[in-house]
């Protein structure tokens, strides 16, 4: 089957140097399984198996750019040299599994500090943090909590994010180190940038606060100088929360406007998400049915005239292959969904007609289920067969 006449799914994707095998995406997801910020056997498993399932990219969980921005205590980080030698081994597995793997770079900002989703995701106490042998601290645009719960960040000065952008950049040379093919830089989920792009989260009177191009500059800042460490033939994504979720915030035509501005900074991918200023505004009050945020996609990749990543409630290859076919995305970026079928890409593949012969398939795996095929076939024949004659009889 020749690459034109494959589903659009399936479908190479050239950004810069870069040519993804398919439009498949595995979205970051917390695993809360590093030590000290370094990637333990956890990750190699964790994201391994998703190479061997076919995904044209994986992005790794958010990877904190300094301890005091760790979204909490396990979290994978690039903070420091160490930790390019661990992350490097799970590239390596990835790249010879034929695949692309990229590290979502990020700090939390004013939600730094947080459990476990599985121990209820609750903010840490100033005491628990001031307890770990690495340091945390709250930072953002203002002196505003997160919510209940939440201590007030300190509101950075001009060293203090001088300081942020320079993090950025130093992680961004170590995931070059490490060998990744993407850096993805996190601006959404109420995080350190999203809360000075918001007009609920930045108070300030400086020239970073006030008027969108004023919270629009560390985003912006920081884009820059990463791509300028970044080498030229190496993608750039940038995911957005297109809404924020609260009253009289950031609003999808703020996220049409940055992701114009981005993409003049050498961004290729608008990764589009939404909500998570506060935590009020973790569960966004926008309905949550399938593909519920592919229309902040569709929007910005119109308006913006940029690439654009589609992630929500995308689950079976004819959904996928459907926002695709409508120009509302170029990636479609799995999360949930490809924990529950790590295989999903494949499995799509042969939905839609793209691989009848397990030969997308890792050969290892592939030889053993294109044998068991035409047995399985059969037995599910004579299977129908016996049904159809009880029935009768």
């Amino acid at each position: 089957m020749s690459s034109d006449s494959l589903p659009l799914l399936f479908q190479p994707l050239q950004l810069r140097g870069l040519t993804l095998s398919n439009r498949v995406v595995i979205s970051p997801m917390c695993q809360h399984a590093a030590d000290r910020g370094h990637a333990t056997p956890w990750h190699m498993v964790h994201l391994g198996k998703f190479a061997l399932g076919g995904a044209g990219l994986i992005l790794t969980e958010s990877t904190a750019v300094d301890p005091r921005g760790r979204i909490g205590t396990a979290d994978l980080g690039l903070w420091k040299d160490s930790q390019i030698a661990p992350l490097k081994a799970v590239v390596d597995f990835v790249h010879a599994q034929g695949g692309a793997i990229g590290v979502q770079l990020a700090h939390a900002g004013r939600k730094a500090g947080s459990e476990p989703l599985w121990e209820g995701g609750a903010a840490l106490g100033d005491a628990r943090m001031a307890a770990d042998e690495e340091p945390w601290e709250r930072l953002g645009p203002s002196a505003l909590a997160a919510g209940p719960g939440w201590s007030a960040p300190r509101a950075l000065d001009a060293d203090g994010i001088a300081a942020v952008v320079q993090r950025f950049v130093d992680a961004t040379v170590r995931a070059d180190k490490a060998g990744f093919d993407v850096v993805e830089l996190h601006f959404g989920h109420g995080y350190l940038v999203a809360s000075f792009l918001s007009p609920n989260a930045n108070h300030r009177d400086d020239a970073l606060g006030g008027s969108r191009d004023n919270r629009m500059w560390l985003a912006l800042e920081i884009a820059q100088r990463v791509r300028s460490a970044w080498p030229a033939h190496k993608p750039l994504f940038c995911r957005l929360s297109a809404v924020d979720g609260t009253l009289d915030g950031w609003s999808l035509d703020d996220s049409v406007v940055l992701a114009r501005e981005l993409k003049r900074c050498g961004v290729d991918v608008i990764d589009c998400s939404s909500g998570g200023l506060t935590e009020e505004t973790r569960a966004l009050p926008v309905p949550r049915g399938l593909g519920f945020q592919v229309p902040f996609s569709a929007r910005i990749r119109r308006e913006a005239q940029v690439p654009t990543q589609a992630v929500g409630m995308i689950v079976d290859a004819q959904q996928a292959e459907a926002v695709l076919a409508a120009g509302d995305a170029d990636l479609i970026a799995l999360g949930r969904e490809a924990l529950f079928d790590p295989y999903w890409p494949h499995h799509a593949a042969a939905a839609l007609g793209a691989d009848p012969g397990f030969e997308r398939w890792p050969v290892r795996h592939g030889v053993w289920l294109a044998k068991r095929a035409p047995g399985l076939a059969r037995a599910r024949a004579e299977a129908r067969e016996r049904q159809s004659t009880n029935e009768e009889t």
